[in-house]
């Protein structure tokens, strides 16, 4: 059995990898990889001591030194800062405090910083949803650059780059890596496997809507699903909870936001086809012309934030959470819905993040004795304006960024510790913790091969071309920080019944224009910033084609399942 992260913080104070002076020492090393890692890596043991005595030697210059980072408080997070950093201290003799705050604040410390020009932090693991910015604002160090010139001494010769499978999304336009994937989770669809193969289940679901209990294809299905499952009884099975056809979360806070942009109006189909963002319309709505340079996000200059596809994906979610999901989940936030499923009466969920499989796996509502899980993952249904070759899901990639404004010796030793929180030693373990995959090395090792069947289909799903289907936000978006808080306010006064949903879109698409407007006449991005069109009557934006897109006058298209294991064969294909 894999140890818990208590037990592996116990055993760092144990081996004296916290308190004490710190000083680089082979024995801490060889400490760390008995009691820690194991056999639980891609590398030999040898191959494992070679790497720690590299971090030894690039660290030699900076022994002594003290440096301050931070990531959002997720378990992979977590694993770095209880047992990772301390290691690292142990073995380097560079201290490392790593902070965990909410991933809100950790936005707010780094606009604090490229503001300021302070160094708040020595390195930040931020979501590469922020590559659109830290590309066209030219503050964060060019990775690329960085790993041939200043930062050559201290870049692993075992870094492999290649075998990091989210870099794609931490590249700038110009070619060049901005950020250093440290953790990713896609969005996907879960549902209870148990209750979907029952048969009293499946008989009484095809003699009420005429068709096959399945995962769905489309939000039809979805709809119907969520219906056929809020407030049945599934005595017959055991259960004695009020079970609810869908959960999600519409409390009016920051992570409201990501709700949305994370990709759900991209499965409705707002957006244009394109991989692994749509161009010219991302999945924001937002418009850029052939220079990459944001033109407009309302309709009236060729944007679909308010577009009639992006309607139907707010209705439909609140529509979903008032009829079909548990009465506190409208006043819940991503990190408190995201632990529900585990409690056993939820019959289904759309939008999975999967960083909260890690705490599934230790759920006994969800889990068979035999350690398999009542539950799968699939692919999430999409909606009515959805096209083929579009967007299908968005990817969470939580990535090393280090700011040009940080002092280049402490650049230096933060991108020691992160090249030692993503390296080949540690990875396969920090996986096994936080189920966050980044190295291809890993998703395919033997270990994962293992814990597979466990897992419900997380890692088939890992290893199949699909995943690259699921991605983050692009660089259609000019300043992450600036237009992601308008979301969750704007929605939030959908969600709350204070505007209707239309209404709260056009407010939402003109504040994002406002923020564009004077990135604009400032000038600070250059010739990479916004340049918005002259606004025209929607109509003109509608007759062309691609997004933003004309209402459709049945919003209601035919339902459509599809078993499990087809599902998991169409991955694979």
């Amino acid at each position: 059995m894999n140890l818990t992260l208590k037990s592996t913080t116990a055993m760092a104070v144990a081996l004296g990898l916290v308190g004490g002076p710190a000083f680089a020492d082979m024995e801490a090393a060889r400490s760390f990889l008995d009691e820690e890692i194991g056999d639980v890596s891609t590398l030999t043991r040898e191959e494992q001591e070679a790497e720690m005595q590299w971090f030894i030697d690039a660290a030699e210059p900076m022994q002594g030194m003290e440096i301050n980072v931070v990531s959002e408080t997720i378990t992979t997070h977590e694993y770095e800062s209880q047992v990772l950093a301390p290691a690292f201290t142990a073995i380097t003799g560079i201290t490392v405090n790593h902070d965990l705050i909410g991933e809100g604040d950790v936005v707010e410390r780094l606009q604090v910083q490229m503001q300021s020009g302070n160094n708040v932090y020595d390195a930040y693991v931020n979501d590469s949803d922020l590559i659109g910015t830290h590309w066209r604002y030219g503050q964060a160090r060019n990775l690329t650059e960085w790993m041939e010139g200043e930062g050559a001494d201290v870049t692993s010769p075992t870094l492999d780059l290649d075998d990091f499978i989210g870099t794609q999304f931490t590249t700038g336009p110009d070619g060049n890596l901005y950020q250093l994937p440290d953790q990713q989770f896609a969005n996907l669809y879960w549902f209870r496997y148990d209750w979907f193969n029952d048969e009293k289940n499946r008989t009484d679901f095809q003699n009420e809507y005429g068709y096959e209990l399945g995962v769905p294809v489309n939000w039809s299905a979805y709809e119907d699903i969520a219906e056929f499952f809020t407030g049945r009884d599934l005595s017959h099975m055991g259960v004695d909870q009020e079970i609810y056809g869908n959960m999600d979360y519409g409390k009016k806070d920051p992570s409201l936001g990501w709700r949305y942009t994370d990709a759900w109006m991209s499965m409705a189909g707002m957006g244009d086809k394109g991989e692994p963002n749509g161009l010219p319309v991302d999945e924001w709505g937002i418009r850029v012309n052939e220079n990459s340079q944001p033109v407009g996000a309302c309709v009236d200059r060729g944007g679909a934030t308010n577009s009639p596809a992006a309607v139907y994906a707010v209705d439909k979610a609140i529509q979903w959470l008032q009829n079909y999901s548990p009465p506190s989940a409208m006043g819940m936030t991503f990190s408190e819905a995201g632990p529900v499923p585990g409690q056993g009466n939820i019959a289904q969920q759309m939008f999975m993040y999967t960083t909260f499989v890690a705490p599934l796996v230790d759920s006994p509502e969800v889990m068979n004795e035999d350690g398999t899980p009542k539950w799968r993952l699939a692919p999430s249904p999409h909606g009515v304006y959805w096209e083929e070759g579009m967007k299908v899901g968005y990817q969470d990639v939580g990535s090393w960024t280090i700011l040009d404004s940080t002092p280049t010796d402490r650049a230096k030793a933060a991108w020691l510790y992160a090249q030692f929180v993503t390296s080949k030693t540690v990875d396969v373990k920090k996986a096994d913790v936080g189920l966050t995959f980044i190295r291809d090395s890993t998703i395919n090792s033997d270990h994962f091969t293992e814990r597979a069947p466990r897992l419900g289909g997380l890692v088939e799903f890992y290893r199949s071309p699909a995943r690259t289907q699921w991605s983050p936000t692009g660089t259609n978006v000019p300043d992450y920080p600036k237009l992601a808080q308008l979301w969750w306010q704007n929605i939030g006064d959908a969600m709350s019944g204070a505007k209707d949903t239309k209404a709260a879109l056009d407010q939402l698409c003109e504040d994002m224009e406002d923020v564009m407007s004077r990135l604009e006449r400032a000038g600070v991005q250059g010739d990479l910033g916004p340049v918005l069109n002259e606004e025209q009557d929607p109509q003109y934006w509608l007759d062309q084609p691609g997004a933003p897109k004309p209402a459709i006058e049945n919003e209601d298209e035919e339902p459509q399942t599809v078993s499990y294991d087809e599902l998991v064969q169409s991955w694979q294909e």
